[in-house]
């Protein structure tokens, strides 16, 4: 009777793997193995078998935890089982933070299960470092990466979370973060103005805008803005402003603009 040994998942070099992994059955006796039982999933085909190990590829479908390995021989004879921890495959849910500067260094916190074996984040492609600790189940806090923008201002990609039992799949699409260009203004008209008048700025990556500011050296003040499109907003000169030498920015997940001159008069 063929008698196993140790269990290795020849990709985390334990007992320990998931779905997909080569598992090295070693032992003796082994020859005759026509069977390799999972708890009471048992697969016939594409095993390897010598008088001292079987290998096979660990099927899908199991329960995620603990799971007994045994084989059989063709006379239908079953070899005493040994344990496998079977690692679930992570889940994404959901992110803290959706948006942030294509420079990178937003603190995002991603929502899931099954992360308590992570290995590594990435977002759009590219892995965060310094590696996340993962010290919950359910979440991992990190620093984006800086991105290379592929459109001009926005790129939203997938954040994947990585462990011994695999790669995450967003629920939904809602593990993605989208990269911003900095905001630019290159031109408002008119140049001066007082409390209520309509300033019109131009510029680029004008997208999502969070705020429009007036700063007149001493007081920083925001404004009610109508977005025109990517290129283009109309501010209100808010109220509160000293007569002088003063700048308007813009605000959006890309971070801040340029400050471009105005005059409050």
């Amino acid at each position: 009777m063929a008698t196993i040994t140790s269990l290795v998942d020849t990709t985390t070099t334990t007992n320990q793997g998931k779905a997909g992994d080569t598992l090295q059955i070693n032992g003796t006796a082994m020859g005759a193995t026509t069977k390799v039982n999972f708890g009471t999933k048992t697969i016939t085909t594409g095993l390897t078998v010598t008088a001292t190990q079987v290998t096979c590829t660990i099927p899908s479908g199991l329960c995620a935890g603990q799971v007994a390995v045994s084989v059989t021989s063709n006379t239908n004879v079953t070899s005493n089982a040994l344990p496998f921890f079977l690692i679930a495959e992570p889940s994404t849910s959901g992110v803290s933070a959706t948006c942030g500067p294509a420079a990178g260094g937003t603190s995002v916190t991603v929502f899931g299960s099954n992360f308590l074996t992570g290995t590594g984040v990435t977002v759009g492609g590219t892995a965060v470092t310094p590696t996340p600790t993962f010290s919950s189940n359910s979440q991992v806090t990190f620093n984006t990466p800086a991105h290379t923008m592929v459109n001009p201002c926005i790129d939203t990609v997938n954040v994947v979370v990585t462990t011994a039992g695999g790669s995450s799949t967003p629920v939904s699409n809602l593990a993605q973060f989208s990269y911003y260009t900095t905001p630019a203004i290159t031109s408002v008209a008119p140049t001066t103005g007082t409390e209520g008048d309509s300033v019109t700025v131009n510029g680029t990556c004008l997208v999502d805008v969070v705020s429009v500011e007036f700063d007149d050296g001493t007081n920083t003040i925001a404004a009610d803005f109508t977005s025109l499109g990517n290129t283009q907003l109309v501010a209100t000169v808010p109220a509160g402003l000293d007569a002088g030498a003063g700048t308007i920015t813009v605000t959006t997940c890309g971070g801040a603009s340029n400050a471009q001159a105005f005059t409050i008069t």
